[in-house]
């Protein structure tokens, strides 16, 4: 995910998974690729992939905050918090995730198209 475009740098709080659940503020780089988290001291990335994510669901605006769910594909669901201002990370990121599920249905398409014109010999075509 490294050498892919950052499209947003910043901070958001995700909910720890902890008995207590607190609010974690976490130093977060959305690229093409996914969603990376950092600790506050900048250490300790975890990369979440779009590849692994199904949604963002669970949009909510209270008290300046907005608060939205990251669904993975296996079903675990991943709480986050920022201020509402601006461009809010819930939409950069729902925009990113559908940009990425279409370049690779796209990929996808294009990979059948080739292989179905890759078993079709000359003769087979019709004109």
């Amino acid at each position: 995910m490294n050498q892919c475009k950052v499209m947003k740098d910043g901070y958001l709080e995700k909910r720890s998974n902890g008995v207590l659940q607190l609010w974690k503020k976490k130093r977060c780089v959305l690229s093409e690729d996914g969603l990376r988290l950092y600790d506050c001291k900048g250490e300790s990335g975890k990369e979440m992939r779009f590849e692994q994510m199904s949604t963002l669901d669970c949009v909510e605006y209270k008290r300046g905050l907005v608060y939205f769910t990251i669904v993975m594909n296996g079903g675990k669901e991943i709480d986050f918090r920022c201020q509402q201002e601006g461009t809010a990370w819930n939409a950069e990121i729902a925009l990113a995730l559908v940009r990425f599920k279409n370049r690779v249905a796209v990929q996808t398409g294009r990979n059948r198209h080739l292989s179905h014109l890759g078993s079709c010999g000359e003769g087979d075509v019709e004109l």
